[in-house]
């Protein structure tokens, strides 16, 4: 295999799969809306390619001849309600499968952890069986982007149980990294703050992974013939807690944060109250807003890479604490 179309390649995930598989030698052609915005593939040599993942015929011109399809275009944090998740992420997913499918090649989607759910994450086992395996729990209507992810890879594993393509879905939890426009900007932006609020004790271990990490996973799972029809989560770079994770940020950012701190059961009730009054008003996402919506910062990590360990031969080659100093230091420098 050495020709791939990316989708989504100038961000987080698509960057660091365009830079593993331009060392490895591959041709990589991309699928981009603006040629203005797309100067860093020029310099990476991706072949460019006219369109939008929703633009079917674009997408199967795109693809064309190729040996791999990576999915990584998604949206994430559109404005618009339900229709603004499933048009691009379900719609875009069904043509990545029907270009894959008619050119033959394989198809990698980037899933996430999403699909568990709010409440299904955290019923996760990491002692028994493969958390891969284990069943999916329902997931609240106004959940828009889990439904997306949930039905998007659902798609695709249908597409490979039937034979029109084969698929493989990775599932990484909350990425970070050099080019990150979502987790890092926001942390950072929390950080600059004159006071920082601090939940909890800071001991919890953060579900985070590096893209370099999900970019390996990735390659790993389109050329692993085991891999059909499987998906694979993606945590597990060394464990970070919270106030590590903090003090990384902050030599990134080159300042020291002045801190409130709360206690963890305070903000889980007052979040829990705020969410009974949105819900009470009909507010749309009050639903998503309850007592473990801080469980991101409070509980460790449930997520679980056994199955790429034991399936795919992959261990985590970073550095988490200097990873997050790398990806705050790189915002900082913009």
């Amino acid at each position: 295999m050495t020709s791939a179309l990316i989708t989504g390649a100038s961000g987080l995930v698509g960057s660091h799969l365009v830079e593993r598989l331009t060392r490895d030698g591959w041709h990589l052609r991309a699928l981009v809306r603006n040629r203005a915005r797309a100067a860093w593939l020029v310099s990476q040599s991706v072949e460019l390619h006219d369109g939008d993942t929703q633009d079917a015929s674009a997408f199967a011109r795109a693809a064309n001849g190729v040996d791999v399809v990576f999915h990584c275009a998604a949206a994430i944090t559109p404005r618009g309600g339900w229709e603004a998740y499933r048009a691009p992420n379900i719609d875009g997913t069904r043509n990545a499968v029907d270009a894959a499918a008619r050119t033959r090649a394989r198809l990698l989607h980037l899933s996430s952890v999403a699909v568990y759910g709010p409440d299904g994450r955290y019923a996760l086992s990491q002692e028994s069986d493969l958390q891969e395996l284990q069943p999916l729990l329902p997931i609240p209507d106004g959940a828009w982007y889990a439904r997306s992810k949930r039905e998007s890879e659902l798609l695709v594993m249908d597409a490979h149980r039937a034979g029109h393509v084969w698929a493989t879905a990775v599932r990484p939890c909350v990425i970070y990294g050099p080019r990150d426009r979502q987790f890092v900007p926001r942390v950072a932006r929390i950080l600059r703050l004159p006071l920082v609020p601090r939940i909890g004790a800071g001991r919890a271990v953060l579900a985070i992974v590096h893209a370099r990490s999900v970019a390996d996973v990735a390659v790993r799972a389109a050329t692993s013939e085991i891999a059909g029809g499987r998906a694979y989560n993606v945590t597990n770079d060394p464990p970070i807690t919270v106030s590590q994770f903090y003090e990384a940020a902050q030599q990134g950012l080159g300042r020291r944060a002045r801190w409130l701190p709360i206690s963890g059961a305070l903000a889980q009730g007052a979040m829990g109250g705020l969410g009974a009054a949105l819900r009470a008003l009909r507010i749309p996402g009050s639903a998503l807003l309850n007592a473990r919506s801080l469980d991101f910062l409070l509980a460790d990590n449930p997520f679980s890479s056994e199955r790429a360990r034991r399936e795919l031969g992959w261990t985590s080659s970073v550095d988490s604490r200097a990873a997050v100093v790398e990806a705050f230091r790189v915002l900082a420098s913009r």
